[in-house]
């Protein structure tokens, strides 16, 4: 019972190395188009810097690589700091470019009321 379980071998680090994990936090979306959006965080964001992205666009579900272009202080209160970020989206597969395409045409046709 006490055997070894794993597929591959694991080595001690005796020193130090250290790496990132990503985590996925909430966001709001204020705007989004085919090249970007506009997003709120309640945390910094870093320019020049790459995030994922999981947006659910009506009952689609895309992930998407965002590049942080702007970056400022929105909103500020004793309790909370608002940030608004301009992200480029880099290298949307056709799939993510055509969800988001039919998620505004659809937004357009629903505030028209046709």
């Amino acid at each position: 019972m006490g055997g070894e379980r794993r597929d591959f071998e694991r080595i001690a680090i005796l020193g130090s190395l250290t790496g990132e994990m990503m985590v996925y936090q909430p966001i709001t979306i204020r705007e989004i188009g085919v090249g970007g959006a506009s997003i709120e965080t309640s945390y910094p964001l870093h320019l020049d810097s790459l995030h994922d992205l999981r947006l659910t666009l009506g009952n689609r579900s895309i992930i998407l690589k965002g590049r942080v272009v702007h970056s400022r202080v929105s909103d500020m209160d004793q309790e909370a700091v608002v940030y608004r970020s301009g992200l480029e989206f880099v290298e949307a597969s056709d799939r993510a470019r055509v969800a988001i395409i039919d998620y505004i045409t659809e937004l357009k046709t629903h505030r028209s009321g046709a």
